[in-house]
């Protein structure tokens, strides 16, 4: 019954348990803010994004990016942690600009491209305020 609330632009996805529609928007910062990322790096990134989360059965929907920080929004699947799935994201993108860019390298301290840090937040789906009322308005007594 809360699936047929949902917008209908929200694709929900069945696995073999579950029924889910994850959703998360990402921020990675560079190394002290230092904004060292031009337009060729964030097309590059795109693509490495992309293709980690192939390989963690997500799903890459937006992605774009400034001179210090990136933003992402991922659609992701409950078998994987969030938090396995950043640090992919991060260490190869990381590893792979600093290889074919190796002027990255000497940008951040120590070769570090990433803050250790990051933001996640939920997305999509229904809001607080109507899940909250779906939730109090479910009674045993009809």
């Amino acid at each position: 019954m809360y699936a047929r609330s949902m917008s209908t632009s929200t694709k929900i996805k069945i696995s073999n348990h579950c029924v889910y529609a994850l959703h998360c928007h990402l921020v990675f910062v560079t190394k002290y803010r230092r904004k060292v990322f031009e337009a060729k790096h964030v097309a590059m990134m795109k693509d490495i994004f992309a293709d980690v989360c192939d390989k963690f059965e997500a799903e890459l929907i937006e992605c774009n990016g400034e001179g210090d920080h990136v933003h992402l929004h991922v659609e992701y699947p409950p078998k994987h942690s969030l938090s396995s799935l950043v640090n992919s994201l991060k260490g190869v993108s990381s590893r792979l600009l600093r290889r074919d860019y190796p002027a990255l390298k000497g940008t951040t301290h120590r070769e570090h491209l990433w803050s250790p840090s990051y933001f996640v937040g939920s997305c999509g789906g229904a809001s607080l305020e109507v899940l909250k009322e779906y939730i109090n308005n479910q009674s045993l007594i009809s």
